[in-house]
């Protein structure tokens, strides 16, 4: 008798446990969905440089919007130099980012690393520039080839047709660079056009063209129009032209829209630039990359998303979004109503 008792508490003690145990599983396992539904995702955002001024505005607008959605971004900034931007994509994979976004220092440079982070399980995302030979998930950009198309049109139509022209280009580190050059011989081909002369500013320093103009003064003598790979570059051309009495009387183009180049369309010393709408770039960008990270698709992304497969055969998704010429004409209906510059920066140094 005394043998069953002993064994009956035995048993009663051992189910006890049993349920404790059950209890603490439960409760391990609440705290683990807790954990998962509470965990920020965790995005590395790295830049080429912030000397082009766009990039800063496009930065504030992924941070804020990412932040809206629920995520946090570590943004790093490779000041245009490769090994520093591979160390930050290094960084970014120790810390285990569930994506990684990238504007290129080097299109043809971060395919090693940009693999490392794909075996690790992070999303990759070619922010503007294109990755070359890469396991990217997305490429967002800009129809590249269009821009250069509209500043060979633009130039046309203002030298009727002919003419010498002069290329002050951006690095051909730069994948983008390759596309507007494309862009703008496909248009001038079976033209009257010469080029006069070709240079790309390393890294983009822009005080590159006004220092390859300085050296050749000779050069300016038979140049009918001038592409300037970006408004900065556009900037120190003008520079140069003002200096020599020649601003106005030769076309200058750029792109990005920045504000000192609305101000001299109007004024009269740049003929054009071309606007990219960088705000909806970055917000596409950030909502895809947090698409990304739950797992979900691009089907609710408000852009045209296509496949694509690269010479290596890396396939990857790729976003293309249409830029704008802007000239005098329409800088009110583009620049202004559209919030992108505010009527009173543009005019500011004339009467509207």
């Amino acid at each position: 008798m005394k043998e069953a008792g002993r064994l009956l508490r035995i048993l009663l003690c051992f189910m006890c446990c049993c349920t404790l145990l059950a209890g603490c599983g439960s409760q391990s396992e609440e705290k683990k969905e807790t954990e998962v539904k509470e965990k920020k995702i965790q995005i590395g955002f790295s830049f080429d440089s912030f000397v082009i001024e766009r990039w800063n505005r496009e930065k504030e607008v992924f941070v804020t919007e990412a932040s809206d959605m629920g995520a946090v971004v570590n943004v790093q900034n490779a000041n245009g130099d490769i090994e520093t931007q591979i160390e930050q994509i290094q960084y970014f994979i120790k810390k285990n980012m569930d994506v990684i976004v990238i504007v290129a220092t080097d299109s043809n440079g971060l395919s090693e690393v940009v693999d490392e982070a794909k075996k690790e399980g992070i999303h990759v995302i070619a922010y503007d520039r294109m990755i070359n030979n890469a396991d990217i998930d997305l490429y967002i950009s800009f129809d590249n080839e269009k821009v250069g198309n509209l500043m060979a049109e633009t130039l046309l139509r203002a030298t009727d047709y002919s003419g010498n022209y002069l290329m002050l280009c951006g690095p051909k580190t730069d994948d983008n660079v390759d596309r507007v050059t494309r862009g703008f011989d496909k248009a001038i081909t079976d033209r009257n056009i010469s080029i006069a002369g070709l240079m790309n500013a390393e890294s983009w320093r822009a005080e590159a063209a006004y220092e390859y103009l300085t050296g050749n003064p000779e050069l300016m003598e038979n140049v009918d129009a001038i592409m300037c790979g970006n408004d900065n570059i556009a900037t120190q051309t003008v520079r140069y032209l003002s200096e020599n009495g020649m601003a106005g009387s030769i076309p200058v183009v750029g792109q990005d829209a920045d504000l000192e180049a609305c101000q001299r369309i109007v004024e009269g010393t740049q003929l054009m630039t071309v606007y990219k709408p960088v705000d909806n770039l970055a917000k596409t960008a950030a909502k895809a990359a947090v698409n990304m990270a739950y797992g979900k698709g691009l089907e609710d992304i408000e852009a045209e998303c296509m496949r694509m497969t690269d010479e290596e055969g890396n396939s990857y998704q790729y976003i293309s979004l249409e830029p704008v010429a802007v000239t005098v004409d329409n800088m009110d209906q583009v620049i202004v109503e559209g919030g992108f510059h505010l009527a009173k920066e543009v005019y500011l140094n004339v009467k509207k």
